[in-house]
């Protein structure tokens, strides 16, 4: 191509301040506390793996200043610049940030003799708390587990998300997946700062999980990397001795429990011993109270009964007796 006509080709698209081939993206605008660090992502496409990638400074491209490159330098000041083709990214991070640093900047695909691809981001400083902000933007689980991010807001505004770079995202109060990588997403205020709080929680890692995710809020964006590793030995043993110390606890939970129904089986059988030999003693008191009514004697059958001289006492008009034992007669009567 003739060199006039690419020049008018890199006027016309870095002047409108995208590219025409948009094989680059990266967030659209950071908030950073004055005197802290970032660290920004570009994703590009799996053709510009070889290619230089840099870090570019003003808001047309036409007119920015170049700060770092891949090729040289890597690093300048406060900024420095990596690439990693296994994953498609480089990343730019800046250090010990002030209010003059913030600008429009973009990241860049050098792309030789063709005009260079890119897309642009705005980074803001700000004295106090950003509008939207993470502990840290670095994060490692391993395949299996889970990872929790805490993304800050200093207002509610607008509703908030999780997406991954180069995919799909996860809205506020909802669960759903990305890569098949179960996300939760629960915002809370806290109110020792009247602010808000994402809190992200992916589950069931994968190798796959691996890469460059961000919290938003309305325009905003943080970058968060999150590195899935395989168990190592000795989490693997430590979730052994974890697995064998349940087994233990539960096996020790399992006799107390046997222990209990033993002497709660022996204790029923006492107490059931107990009523039966009360429900005997009733049965046979009211078997001998029967006996006694049906052994009882009457004045008619007293005589009967050949006992003159105890009828004669018992029965007698004084004593007013109509009925009495045969057996208290014949008690009284040895007497």
């Amino acid at each position: 191509m003739a060199p006039h006509l690419l020049l008018l080709l890199r006027i016309l698209f870095f002047l409108t301040g995208v590219s025409y081939t948009q094989s680059v993206s990266t967030v659209s605008h950071v908030s950073v506390k004055q005197g802290g660090s970032i660290t920004i992502p570009c994703l590009y496409n799996q053709r510009y793996r070889n290619n230089v990638k840099y870090w570019c400074r003003g808001y047309y491209w036409l007119g920015c200043s170049s700060v770092v490159r891949t090729d040289h330098p890597k690093t300048s000041g406060k900024t420095s610049v990596s690439d990693d083709i296994n994953q498609r990214v480089f990343t730019v991070t800046m250090t010990s940030l002030s209010p003059s640093d913030s600008d429009y900047y973009w990241c860049i695909v050098d792309r030789n003799s063709k005009a260079d691809d890119g897309a642009r981001l705005q980074i803001s400083v700000t004295p106090g708390t950003p509008e939207i902000y993470v502990d840290q933007q670095e994060l490692t689980g391993v395949v299996g587990g889970s990872v929790t991010v805490l993304c800050y807001y200093s207002s509610q505004g607008s509703t908030g998300g999780w997406c991954r770079m180069g995919g799909s995202c996860v809205a506020v109060g909802l669960s759903g997946a990305l890569n098949g990588t179960c996300v939760k997403l629960v915002q809370e205020q806290r109110e020792t700062t009247n602010g808000y709080v994402l809190m992200v929680t992916m589950r069931g890692l994968m190798m796959e999980n691996t890469g460059w995710y961000w919290c938003e809020k309305g325009d905003l964006q943080m970058p968060v990397h999150i590195t899935v590793n395989q168990p190592t030995t000795t989490q693997s043993t430590t979730a052994n001795q974890n697995n064998e110390g349940t087994d233990e606890m539960q096996q020790e939970k399992d006799q107390r429990l046997e222990r209990t129904f033993f002497y709660l089986l022996k204790a029923g059988s006492a107490l059931l011993f107990l009523l039966c030999t009360i429900i005997a003693v009733v049965k046979f008191r009211e078997n001998r109270h029967q006996d006694d009514t049906k052994d009882a004697l009457t004045p008619e059958s007293c005589f009967w009964r050949n006992l003159p001289t105890v009828c004669t006492k018992y029965f007698s008009p004084e004593r007013k007796n109509n009925t009495l034992s045969v057996q208290n007669i014949t008690k009284e009567s040895l007497q």
